[in-house]
């Protein structure tokens, strides 16, 4: 019945009203002002619309009033044309683009609600906080001042009960340019009991995402530390940088805080760190400081650096930042093309490990790689030329301790491919490689070296498909590799292949080094076996199982690498993942013996309310790794939301044999539309000469809707 009068009218009202009336923000949150937006016609609504004879324009019943993305809602809208005064009967409703709503009882605003009068208003910012107070004022079409404020991101029952925690305040001024609120005379109730009281009081608007002000402040309790409070403060420094000051006091530390981030147009900034006074050193500075970030250069380079240092060995784990066995510090320069990769870099290590003297290790390390590759047309296949430098130093000067190496490398390969009508596909490569090796301070070796490898290897596969009557496909590929490798010398020490992995990623490599500081040598044979099945909703399993098999054996492999002999421990790998959340992963190493010297496994469920994972490792002891006892560890993780409010959360790690814990936590949420609660316990077991055992508690409260992002649309209070 509406639709007729609208139409007949609407044009005529587009004509009468002044576009300003709705080309201003009524909320003045993002007010568009340009020309575009103020050109845009006007749209009325009504059961009823008429002029009167003093030219007064009348709207009754149901009245809506369009545009842009402003709408304004009324039982009665009357408009003056000669005073320009609208007034509004209501219940009245003005959104402003979904994000800012002023509801009153009834409005008296100029024709461009600039300024006017609202009687029971209450506004409410993306339908969670509400400012409600007895009336407001607009001013200047940028300020709203409410009078006997109450604010809350609470549900508000109607039966009068008070709200879980509100903020009661003599006035409250909206600045609508700088989208912050001013309170004045300010109380926070928590179930309308006093709690605290601020003469002033500044708060953003939750529409606007970046504000200097407070962020959540927690509470943390250690066994070393003591009972500590951090409160959080953000500066906005701009629209792409920022700072945040953390200071952390308790009766055994004081601790500031601090991270910078800075956004440029190619590129990013972070730095971490804090400084430290406490009773753990006393007199002691300490501290940690991390920096990261990357910057996208002409031509294609990126330039990248991931920096970290700490004062002590202890620090980061006393203070439960990440838990880092060896600082790795890098700089890097970088450029990926589809033909060409270059990558140089400097890395420095700081080991945090009692058993490792720093001046020992290799911690200044320098690496460049540059690869291009090439499609011959007259040969085919394709043609790749490396060039690789590495270098690494220890700051110790002393014989065979202090040993720096330097390398150069230059490697030329070629690469084709065959796939017959059978379905048998051929894969060749030819290659060789030059390696010059420069050494000092190891009177074991000698100064310069230079080794070449010349390498070839041909694969055969033959894959085969089979599709089941319900509808799952099964993948069976058996593979076989001939590779021959011929070494000129091994008189090179061996730093960077101290640790050697046996897997599906190098089943088929002709070296399985994880560096050209050593390389296999002699004849090989691989024969190994894929296998995958596709079923419907996801379902899919996959196994590799392989061996490989050489004419001499090669001393350089570790005992649990699985590599050691004229055959290799067998290579047995799977995944299995359902449609009702469980996934299983795993690999291990059979030896002779049927027993594993190395096995991992990982396996996880997840579903709506829970979410399972762990895994284990298993090794037998390898001196060469400096594992001296075998390792067999098991970790556990797990989440369990009990209802729509209550969250729990708990991580477990066990040494299974030395049959005693390494870490338990423990981590309880509640959460509803209007409040935060996360409430930690965790226990370090593990200990050392600058490590001792700890046991730390967290608490924290955050009131959403302000500080951090609420949950209005998803938690909601029930009345009843």
């Amino acid at each position: 019945m509406r639709l007729l009068p609208s139409l007949l009218l609407s044009a005529a009202i587009a004509i009468t009203l002044p576009a300003t009336i709705y080309a201003q923000s009524p909320t003045g949150v993002n007010a568009p002002t340009d020309a575009t937006q103020e050109e845009q016609p006007a749209l009325l609504v009504a059961d009823r619309i008429f002029i009167t004879p003093e030219r007064v324009l009348v709207a009754e019943g149901n009245v809506e009033a369009f545009q842009g993305d402003a709408k304004i809602t009324a039982e009665r809208v009357t408009y003056d044309r000669d005073t320009g005064q609208l007034t509004l009967d209501g219940p009245v409703r003005i959104d402003q683009g979904g994000s800012t709503t002023i509801l009153a009882d009834s409005a008296e605003l100029d024709d461009g609600i600039q300024n006017g009068l609202l009687i029971g208003a209450r506004m409410v910012f993306d339908q969670q906080v509400q400012v409600a107070s007895v009336q407001a004022t607009r001013a200047g079409g940028r300020y709203t001042q409410f009078s006997k404020v109450s604010a809350t991101s609470c549900h508000v029952c109607s039966d009068g009960r008070p709200p879980l925690w509100q903020i009661r305040a003599r006035k409250v001024t909206h600045d609508q340019l700088e989208r912050q609120l001013y309170f004045e005379g300010a109380q926070f109730r928590i179930l309308d009991l006093p709690v605290f009281y601020f003469p002033y009081l500044r708060l953003p608007d939750p529409t606007l995402d970046r504000a200097t002000g407070f962020l959540v402040p927690s509470i943390r309790t250690t066994s070393q530390l003591g009972t500590g409070v951090q409160v959080p403060y953000f500066f906005k420094l701009g629209e792409h940088k920022d700072l945040t000051l953390t200071p952390y006091l308790s009766s055994k530390t004081r601790t500031l805080g601090y991270r910078y981030r800075q956004a440029f147009k190619r590129g990013r900034l972070r730095l971490l760190g804090a400084h430290t006074r406490d009773d753990l050193q006393p007199g002691e500075d300490r501290g940690y400081f991390f920096a990261d970030g990357f910057f996208n250069l002409n031509d294609g380079y990126r330039f990248t650096f991931n920096i970290k240092t700490t004062s002590d060995d202890a620090y980061l784990a006393d203070y439960g930042l990440p838990d880092f066995d060896r600082l790795r510090s890098e700089v890097a320069l970088e450029r990926i093309k589809r033909d060409t990769a270059f990558r140089t870099s400097f890395i420095h290590y700081k080991t945090l490990r009692d058993s490792e003297d720093q001046d020992e290790i290799p911690s200044r390390v320098f690496d460049l790689y540059y690869q291009k590759r090439h499609f011959p047309t007259s040969i085919g296949g394709e043609t790749r030329l490396s060039f690789i430098t590495h270098a690494h130093e220890r700051t110790s000067d002393e014989d065979v301790v202090g040993r720096d190496v330097a390398r150069a490398t230059f490697d030329a390969e070629w690469l084709r491919s065959w796939i017959f009508t059978s379905g048998l596909r051929a894969d060749a490569r030819f290659g060789a490689s030059i390696d010059t090796f420069n050494i000092r301070h190891d009177s074991n070796f000698p100064d310069q070296e230079t080794r070449t490898t010349p390498r070839a290897a041909l694969t055969l596969r033959y894959p085969m498909a089979r599709r089941e009557q319900s509808g799952a496909t099964q993948v069976l590929e058996p593979i076989a590799q001939i590779g021959w490798t011929q070494v000129s010398t091994n008189d090179v020490p061996i730093d960077e292949s101290t640790f050697q992995e046996f897997d599906q990623g190098n089943l088929l490599s002709l070296s399985r080094f994880p560096a050209p500081d050593r390389r296999e040598d002699g004849a090989t044979g691989v024969i190994g076996v894929n296998w995958a099945r596709y079923g419907a909703n996801g379902r899919r399993a996959l196994a590799t199982v392989g061996q490989v098999f050489r004419a001499d054996p090669d001393p350089e492999f570790n005992l649990t690498s699985g590599l050691q002999g004229t055959s290799s421990d067998l290579l047995l790998a799977g995944q299995l993942q359902t449609a009702n959340g469980w996934s299983l992963a795993g690999r291990g190493l059979l030896n002779g013996d049927f027993s594993f010297a190395k096995a991992e496994m990982r396996a996880a469920w997840q579903q709506k309310t829970v979410r399972l994972s762990g895994s284990y490792i298993w090794q037998e002891p390898d001196p060469d790794e400096n594992v001296d006892d075998e390792i067999s560890e098991i970790r556990l993780d797990g989440r369990y939301r009990v209802d729509q409010n209550w969250l729990t959360q708990a991580v477990a790690r066990y040494d299974l044999s030395e049959s005693e814990p390494i870490r338990y936590g423990l981590g309880v949420t509640y959460q509803n539309e209007c409040v935060q609660v996360n409430m930690t316990v965790s226990r370090r077991f593990t200990s050392s000469s600058s490590i001792e055992p700890s046991t730390e508690f967290g608490f924290t409260v955050a009131l959403t809707g302000y500080s951090v992002e609420g949950g209005g649309q998803e938690f909601k209070r029930r009345c009843s």
